[in-house]
């Protein structure tokens, strides 16, 4: 899995035929895995698994669920059965979460770094069926019955939209991989990639998720993307990445552009160290540039499949 496409459905009458029917469409065109972000509307891994289920052969993944508010025992359920639904298509991505979540949930913030460490060691242990259980400073995991669930015997991978420092010596210690968001080529090079490398007990993914259109009119539609994706200069892990590249708004780490642009952009995360490459927002201009973006991220995952 090399290339995909993080899907989203505006104004569908039913939100998941709607994102069954786009992922059809990007499978038909050559891309071989879908994600999905959790909002606070639909449940992204259960999504996953109508997805991949009706969509046979798709990758399918959610990039990111938050840990806060949630629970490992629940997190471990959801994602084996999605693993059981798809065939072992399905890989979890977590995140560590915002004030902003965890004050729709009425809990605390505090130790963000902990919590995500103690969920993740409950989470692995779960999800490798291990039969001790967790107790830890902020997290629980002991349960009374079998967790194990039947069809999801290949292990979820585990991946983490970890960013900074402290989140990337965690996530290489206990997780698979990285999902990160808005950091550009530099920061992957010269911040991220090394320090998780450094913490890394195994090798990592990393899935760079870019937000990318193809376009016959890239300065229209960056001017029209500016406010789309300023949500997230407010965002202080956000804005340190933003800030790390160099560039001002968010919408300065978009690919827009003609096919040759986009494409050399696209190459630019993988010389970087991204092993995988994801494309966002990718409904920022008209359905034809959408498709368009899908229909090059079909050729160019066809070319990066190594030959028999």
């Amino acid at each position: 899995m090399t290339l995909g496409i993080a899907l989203a459905a505006t104004d569908a009458d039913n939100y998941v035929d709607a994102i069954v029917a786009r992922a059809r469409t990007v499978h038909e065109l050559g891309v071989g895995a879908v994600w999905f972000g959790q909002r606070m509307d639909y449940d992204s891994p259960l999504l996953a698994a109508v997805t991949g289920r009706e969509v046979p052969g798709l990758q399918v993944g959610t990039s990111a669920i938050p840990v806060t508010g949630r629970h490992p025992l629940i997190v471990s359920a959801q994602a084996q059965t999605a693993q059981a639904a798809t065939h072992g298509r399905y890989h979890l991505g977590l995140a560590v979460g915002s004030t902003l979540v965890s004050g729709a949930f009425g809990v605390p913030f505090d130790r963000p770094i902990a919590v995500l460490r103690e969920f993740l060691t409950a989470l692995t242990g779960l999800l490798g069926n291990e039969a001790a259980g967790f107790t830890g400073e902020f997290l629980t995991a002991t349960p009374a019955l079998p967790t194990a669930v039947p069809g999801a015997e290949s292990r979820t991978p585990v991946l983490v939209a970890a960013m900074g420092p402290q989140a990337l010596r965690v996530t290489g210690e206990l997780a698979d991989g990285i999902l990160p968001y808005l950091a550009g080529p530099r920061t992957l090079a010269e911040h991220i990639v090394p320090a998780l490398t450094r913490a890394a007990a195994k090798p990592q993914r990393v899935v760079a998720f870019v937000p990318a259109v193809v376009t016959a009119d890239p300065e229209a539609l960056r001017a029209a993307a500016v406010g789309k994706l300023a949500f997230y200069e407010g965002i202080p892990s956000y804005r340190r990445v933003i800030d790390l590249e160099g560039a001002d708004r968010a919408v300065d780490l978009a690919l827009i552009g003609d096919e040759e642009a986009v494409a050399a952009g696209i190459q630019r995360y993988y010389d970087a160290g991204a092993t995988e490459v994801v494309l966002t927002s990718t409904d920022l201009g008209t359905p034809e540039d959408e498709l368009r973006t899908w229909a090059l991220a079909g050729r160019l995952a066809a070319d990066r499949v190594p030959a028999a």
